[in-house]
C-alpha cells in the first residue's frame, strides 16, 4: 500500500491527465449514444417488427472484441480519440436502447388509454405519460452503459487516447502489481462515482432533471476539449511505443538517455504500432529487429549506435521441476538451439504476417526443411503447458515447441495462446499454470530481475554476459531454466518508413531531431 501512495505521488500529474481522458472518452461515448439509443428506443416500440432486428444488430455489435473495434476503425480514423469513442459508442448502444424500448412497453395499456380518453395526442402520452413512468428503466440502461464505458476504456490506451489503461497495461508488461493497480483502483472508483451522479439525477424532480441533465452536458463539453488533440496539431515527430517500451529502463528511457531525444509519444498496443505506421499515424515506431512487417511495409531501421538497447536472445523459459521429471524435453527443444538466425525468424514472422500462412504451417515446413519434423507420436503422456505472448513471433516459436514435442516424445501439449505480457506469463511459471514458453534475455534481464545501474552498466552491451546473469538468477531464484538460445536477437529497433527515413537521411537513431 505503502508503494502505492509513492506511485500516485510520483505521478500525480500523469494521473491526473489520464483520469481527464478517461472521464472524456467515457462521457463523450455515452452523451452519444443517449442522443441515439434514446430516440431509437422510442421509436422501434412504435414499430414492433423492427425492434427485435434494430436489438438484435446493436446487440452483435456489443459481441464484437473491443480491442478488434478499435483495430478495424484505424485505417477510417486513424489513432487517438475517435477510433475510441466510436467503438465506446457502439459497446454504449445496447442497454440504453433495449432498456428505453422496455420502459415504454411496460407502460401499462390502460394509462395509455386513459390519457387518450382525456384527449392527449400522441406525442403528449409519450412525453407526459410514457417517457416519465419509463423513466428509471431508462436510466437503468444509462448507469448499465456508464460503467462498461469505464471498464472498456481502458482498452483505448492501446490505439492512443489515453486514459487510465496506460497504467494498467503498462504495468502487465513491466511486471509492476504497483502499476496496474495505480489505473485499476482509480478506474473502479470512477465507475462508482459516475453510477451515483446518474442515480443522484434519477432521483431529482423532472422538472430540475433537465437543469441538471444540460450542466452535466456542459462538462463534458468541456472535457472533449481536453481530450480531443488530434497529432496533426503537434509539432514534431509523432512515435508510437507499445506501454511496456515507453515504461522499462531498456526502451524510451534509455532512448532519452543515450540520444536526448524527447518525442510526441503515441501508446498502442504492439501490434497496432505497425498499422499505425502503416496509415501514416505515426512517423517512427519503437518495434522488433526480426519483425516480419519490416519487410511488408517497407520500413528501415535505424542503427542503434548508443548501444541504448540490451540483447534479446530468445530462449525457451522451462520450469526446472518438468526438466527433472522428463529430461527428454531439454534435449529435444535443444535441437533449435542455434539454428533460428535473425533473417531466418524475420522470414518465417513475415510468411505469417504478410503471406498469412498459419504460424503451424509455417513451423511445420521449417521442421522439415531442418529434418526435424516428425508425426504426431499421440501418446498422451504429461501434457506441457506451453504459454505466448501476444505478437506473431510467439505464436510461431510455441509451434515449433508442440511439434517438435509431440513428434520427438511421449509427452503431450496444452497451448496457451496470447497471454497479455510479460508478468501474465512470467506468474503463470511461478504458480505452475505454465511448464515453458518463449523469453527474451533482455526482458528477463531488465523487467523480471530490475539489475542496479552499475550490473547494467557491466553487461548490457555483452549477449553472452547477460544469458549467464539471468540463468544463474532464474536458477537460484525461481527455479527456472533459461536452455540455449535459439540463435537470433529480437531487440528493439527504432524505424520508420524508408521513404521518410531517405528524406531526412536518417540512418543511425542519432540522426533524428532532439525535439
Amino acid at each position: 500500500m505503502i508503494a502505492l501512495f509513492e506511485f500516485f505521488a510520483a505521478n500525480l500529474s500523469k494521473l491526473g491527465e489520464q483520469v481527464l481522458e478517461h472521464i472524456g472518452l467515457t462521457f463523450i461515448s455515452l452523451l452519444l449514444a443517449v442522443l441515439l439509443a434514446v430516440p431509437a428506443g422510442i421509436l422501434i416500440s412504435r414499430f414492433q417488427r423492427a425492434a427485435s432486428i434494430v436489438i438484435g444488430v446493436t446487440g452483435i455489435l456489443q459481441t464484437i472484441p473491443s480491442i478488434a473495434l478499435l483495430g478495424f476503425f484505424i485505417p477510417f480514423l486513424g489513432i487517438g480519440v475517435q477510433p475510441a469513442i466510436v467503438a465506446l459508442f457502439l459497446y454504449a448502444l445496447l442497454p440504453i436502447l433495449r432498456n428505453t424500448y422496455t420502459g415504454i412497453q411496460e407502460v401499462p395499456d390502460a394509462v395509455k388509454e386513459a390519457a387518450k380518453g382525456m384527449g392527449m395526442t400522441d406525442w403528449q402520452v409519450l412525453t407526459k405519460v410514457e417517457l416519465p413512468l419509463a423513466l428509471p428503466v431508462i436510466f437503468a440502461g444509462i448507469r448499465t452503459a456508464t460503467v462498461i464505458n469505464v471498464g472498456v476504456a481502458t482498452l483505448a490506451a492501446y490505439v492512443g487516447a489515453g486514459g487510465l489503461g496506460e497504467f494498467i497495461f503498462g504495468g502487465i508488461s513491466l511486471n509492476n502489481s504497483t502499476m496496474i493497480l495505480a489505473g485499476a483502483l482509480p478506474a473502479a472508483l470512477l465507475a462508482i462515482i459516475f453510477d451515483q451522479l446518474i442515480a443522484l439525477i434519477q432521483r431529482l424532480p423532472i422538472r430540475k432533471m433537465k437543469p441538471a441533465i444540460q450542466v452535466v452536458s456542459l462538462v463534458l463539453f468541456f472535457f472533449s476539449f481536453v481530450i480531443m488533440s488530434p497529432a496533426s496539431f503537434i509539432s514534431g515527430l509523432q512515435v508510437g511505443f507499445d506501454p511496456e517500451f515507453y515504461g522499462r529502463k531498456d526502451g524510451y528511457p534509455a532512448l532519452q538517455e543515450k540520444y536526448g531525444v524527447t518525442f510526441n509519444t503515441v501508446m498502442l498496443n504492439s501490434a497496432l504500432m505497425y498499422q499505425a505506421i502503416k496509415e501514416g499515424s505515426v512517423d517512427l515506431i519503437a518495434g522488433y529487429a526480426t519483425d516480419g512487417r519490416i519487410k511488408a511495409f517497407d520500413l528501415k531501421v535505424l542503427k542503434d549506435d548508443a548501444n541504448a538497447f540490451p540483447p534479446y536472445q530468445c530462449t525457451p523459459l522451462v520450469r526446472q521441476e518438468l526438466l527433472t521429471e522428463h529430461p527428454e524435453l531439454k534435449e529435444v527443444l535443444d535441437l533449435l538451439a542455434g539454428k533460428l538466425d535473425d533473417a531466418t525468424m524475420t522470414e518465417l514472422n513475415y510468411q505469417v504476417d504478410f503471406l498469412k500462412k498459419s504460424p503451424e504451417e509455417v513451423a511445420k515446413a521449417y521442421l522439415q526443411s531442418q529434418n526435424l519434423w516428425k508425426p504426431d507420436q499421440r501418446q498422451g503422456g504429461y501434457a506441457v503447458k506451453i504459454g505466448s505472448k501476444t505478437f506473431t513471433e510467439q505464436y510461431i516459436l510455441v509451434a515449433l515447441f508442440d511439434q517438435l514435442i509431440n513428434g520427438h516424445t511421449e509427452l503431450d501439449t496444452d497451448l496457451k495462446l496470447g497471454l497479455g505480457g510479460t508478468k501474465i506469463c512470467f506468474d503463470a511459471m511461478l504458480t505452475g499454470g505454465l511448464d515453458l514458453y518463449p523469453e527474451y534475455t533482455g526482458t528477463g534481464f531488465m523487467v523480471i530481475l530490475k539489475p542496479s545501474e552499475t550490473e547494467v552498466e557491466q553487461r548490457i552491451a555483452d549477449e553472452e554476459a547477460v544469458f549467464n546473469y539471468v540463468q544463474d538468477s532464474f536458477q537460484n531464484n525461481y527455479q527456472l531454466e533459461w536452455l540455449q538460445p535459439l540463435g537470433f536477437n529480437n531487440t528493439y529497433a527504432i524505424m520508420a518508413p524508408k521513404t521518410l527515413a531517405d528524406k531526412n537521411g536518417w540512418e543511425a537513431i542519432s540522426d533524428l531531431p532532439k525535439n
